[in-house]
């Protein structure tokens, strides 16, 4: 029967660490407890930046945009690895998988594309502070975001359908916790070269420019930095810079090892591992990176806070 034909009607199987339930019951405790972290820490990091007026700036607006994309990141896939890790039951529906590899991919590359928009931003801010407010206006913002999202989508929708259009020759068994492209391809019962040609040419697009892009404007910020005469205003770029630049390197590194060698040449355990850390420690830390090495936000969350027991004080 053609896999393909097949896989439609029926549901796939994560396997995961099935063999080893034993740390599956660990990885369900310590998965479930960070996800609720991601979720409060993330949220945390929209409302601030949404409700204190000091941080209406095009830096959080930035920001705002990856704690949601983090958000969206955990949630498309958690509840269901969580669900699968918790019992016997490990299966996935065609529709579910598919949305899954798709969510995966779309907001995977967005996200890649993100962090070069806000390493330009930073850029500006320390390469062109006089002109900062007027070259990043809300205009370009929006539209810079916007194209963001444009080719994390686009991404997405040719990489997936390649994907799961492969030919499995009826084998379901997905050897991961989720639907990702590594492992469906994988699975697949044929030469899958062009497929994994055409993902390396997407990945140099929406992985490695970026990540150049990235690299270039950095060279320009430390030259920058090194040109200022006062201490306390070289730290305070390095404190506002080092904190994406830490965000980059945990999630691009990553990113690529995965995605730039999609089929066999990774070993299987290696890239659940490495899934389950971009897709859950560095959305978790995320937040964390930003908030202890940020006096900006550590500010507002006072002031926030403050406010409302200065509130309930009158109430």
């Amino acid at each position: 029967m053609d896999g393909t034909n097949e896989s439609t009607q029926g549901n796939f199987i994560l396997l995961g660490f099935s063999d080893r339930p034993h740390l599956e019951r660990i990885l369900f405790v310590v998965i479930l407890i960070a996800y609720l972290l991601t979720l409060v820490g993330n949220t945390t990091i929209i409302l601030v930046s949404r409700l204190d007026p000091h941080l209406h700036t095009p830096m959080y607006f930035f920001l705002t945009h990856l704690s949601f994309l983090d958000l969206s990141f955990t949630t498309s896939s958690i509840p269901q690895l969580l669900y699968n890790l918790n019992g016997s039951d490990k299966t996935i529906s065609y529709t579910g998988c598919a949305i899954q590899l798709f969510l995966f991919l779309g907001l995977g590359g967005v996200e890649c594309l993100l962090l070069a928009v806000m390493a330009y931003d930073r850029f500006v801010a320390v390469c062109k502070p006089l002109h900062y407010m007027v070259i990043m206006n809300p205009d370009l913002c929006k539209g810079l975001v916007s194209l963001a999202w444009g080719c994390g989508v686009a991404n997405s929708l040719i990489m997936s359908p390649m994907t799961l259009w492969l030919p499995r020759c009826g084998y379901c068994k997905v050897h991961h916790f989720l639907c990702e492209m590594p492992a469906l391809i994988r699975m697949a019962c044929v030469n899958t070269a062009v497929v994994e040609g055409i993902a390396f040419i997407l990945a140099v697009g929406i992985v490695l420019s970026p990540l150049v892009f990235i690299l270039i404007s950095y060279g320009y910020i430390v030259r920058a930095v090194l040109s200022i005469q006062s201490s306390s205003g070289r730290h305070k770029v390095f404190n506002t810079c080092s904190s994406h630049l830490t965000v980059v390197s945990l999630f691009y590194g990553n990113i690529i090892y995965m995605y730039m060698q999609p089929g066999t040449s990774s070993s299987k355990d290696q890239g659940k591992f490495l899934t389950l850390f971009y897709n859950i420690v560095t959305p978790l830390l995320n937040p964390l990176i930003y908030t202890l090495r940020n006096k900006e936000v550590k500010g507002a969350l006072r002031r926030l806070v403050l406010g409302k027991l200065g509130l309930r004080k009158r109430l």
